[in-house]
């Protein structure tokens, strides 16, 4: 008899969900102490080279890249080992072999290293905060709530596990006794974004060691220093060797490598449209020697919009968008990049928005004064600037902001005169460039939020009860908010994901997700 299902297995037992806290405020006494105190503990420790982690054990390699402040870019955050192709086959020939014992280990066990992932990552909050203040050029408060969202993935799915673990009696039919059950799918690969780079990056890796498979995860490498933060946590819990394997390295070299490799069963990916429809399209094959269809797990980013009614709170509209548009410059998914303001309170908006947007300073994000950063890369940096050119030609520029001169940064932008038709209302800019556009009606906004090939979030700010349940039926998106900004989806109550060019309809932070990573069996005994 197998010996994992012969011992006698103690069934963890956890209170209900509940939401971590978010960041307090800048002018919190604890954050006032704390985050200065831990930016500066991370400053000390910077330049480190950081290996691969592979079956239990670190591989250093020589080739290897360099981490940077984009708001500081002399200043190297760590040195980063990447993977070629023999380190990313070693790192599936591990979690392969893994796979063979973890996915017997009880959802109980497995469930119990993420609570004390999560606890770990409490005690840690402000270091591990203060490394990507520095090294993704996060706000303090940006930052701070990447890691509660993290916490929240971890304390969830270990609880959604206890709940999906137990095998369902799906009653008797002549006698015949049914169940219904789970297991894992094998070897997950993690492919993950740099804009939320614990958060992400743990959502999709906890989902799928709690489910029983066994991880490679490749971070972005905007973002690798910040994602070998894993590494330390489940080293500190002791997971099992192979269980989670940390293989940083270009996608150019070891991106189809994985995904079309024999031994991957499920891909995890969180990215642009481009590369998640590149993905699709490579797992869609079976090379010689794969046993399973492999599953695709995919977000790919929104052009998302927020309407304006004609019988709103201006003030509380106007912060929404501010938020939604410029929060960490602009760099979420989630972010609007689209306002369509019903004509009648068009100016009136548009007024108290430039007022509000002029107030706003641009500086280095560990400075709590600033409400906008560098962006990520000056590859990212020289897009955008593209793209603010664009708005020149399609539109009419109401503000550009002055920039510091040294770092990545660009100008927050706010163009008018955008139609439906331009580039400007299509393409995700995934920078700090908010286009305006004046609808004649509620109707005619409606239908300009829908005319897209995304469908990931959007916002609507309404008095108006008759329109709020139109928008509820036909604002067709993953994640849509009423009279707040469209950002910060929280994890069980508000889970995050989209459709058509957004994604394949998962929702992270939900009932269904675990689903993905796992295949469902039916077991009847006459």
């Amino acid at each position: 008899m197998n010996s994992t299902r012969s011992k006698t297995i103690r069934k963890l037992e956890l209170a209900a969900f509940r939401n971590e806290k978010v960041f307090p405020g800048c002018d919190d006494p604890e954050v006032k102490e704390s985050f200065p105190r831990a930016v500066a503990q991370v400053r000390q420790e910077l330049g480190k080279t950081y290996p691969l982690f592979i079956g239990g054990k670190e591989v250093f390699t020589d080739d290897t890249i360099d981490s940077i402040n984009p708001a500081e870019p002399d200043e190297v955050i760590g040195r980063v080992c990447q993977s070629g192709t023999k380190e990313a086959e070693e790192a599936l020939t591990a979690a392969e072999k893994a796979f063979q014992t973890w996915r017997d280990t009880s959802p109980s066990e497995r469930a119990e290293y993420l609570v004390r992932a999560a606890a770990i990552v409490r005690k840690r909050i402000y270091e591990f905060s203060s490394w990507q203040v520095l090294e993704e050029g996060k706000q303090w408060a940006q930052a701070y709530n990447d890691l509660c969202e993290g916490i929240d993935f971890l304390e969830y799915y270990a609880r959604e596990m206890l709940r999906l673990g137990e095998p369902q009696d799906m009653g008797s039919y002549s006698g015949e006794i049914n169940q219904y059950f789970y297991q894992p799918k094998g070897v997950a690969v993690v492919i993950s974004p740099w804009n939320f780079p614990f958060a992400i990056s743990c959502g999709m890796c906890s989902a799928a060691i709690v489910s029983g498979n066994c991880v490679v995860f490749k971070p972005s490498n905007q973002s690798p220093v910040v994602g070998h933060q894993l590494v330390e946590i489940f080293r500190e819990v002791s997971l099992p060797e192979g269980v989670f394997n940390y293989t940083p390295g270009r996608g150019s070299v070891i991106g189809d490598f994985l995904v079309d490799s024999p031994k991957t069963s499920i891909i995890a990916f969180t990215g642009s449209m481009e590369v998640g429809l590149r993905i699709i399209e490579r797992a869609g094959r079976t090379p010689q020697g794969q046993s399973s269809v492999k599953k695709v797990i995919c977000e790919m980013g929104g052009k998302n919009a927020t309407i304006i009614d004609d019988d709103i709170d201006i003030d509380k509209a106007v912060s929404g968008v501010i938020y939604s548009a410029f929060g960490y410059q602009g760099q979420k998914c989630s972010a609007c990049s689209r306002v369509i303001v019903v004509d009648a309170i068009y100016d009136k908006f548009v007024e108290h928005l430039l007022a509000s947007v002029r107030k706003l300073k641009i500086g280095p994000a560990e400075e709590p004064g600033n409400y906008m950063g560098a962006v990520i890369d000056e590859s990212a940096q020289k897009k955008i600037l593209q793209y603010i050119e664009l708005s020149r030609k399609e539109g009419n520029i109401l503000y550009c902001s002055e920039v510091p001169s040294k770092g990545f940064y660009v100008p927050l932008t706010i163009v008018e005169g955008i139609r439906p038709e331009n580039r400007l209302a299509q393409e995700e800019v995934f920078g700090p460039v908010l286009a305006v556009m004046r609808a004649r009606n509620f109707e005619q906004a409606l239908e300009w939020a829908n005319s897209t090939r995304f469908a990931l979030t959007g916002a609507v700010f309404s008095l108006n009860r008759e329109h709020l349940e139109r928008c509820r039926r036909q604002f067709r998106v993953g994640n849509l908010y009423f009279n707040r900004n469209c950002v910060g989806a929280m994890v069980q109550i508000q889970p995050f994901g989209g459709f058509k060019m957004s994604g394949v309809g998962t929702k992270a932070g939900g009932p269904d997700y675990l689903l993905h990573f796992m295949d469902p069996r039916s077991v009847t005994e006459n």
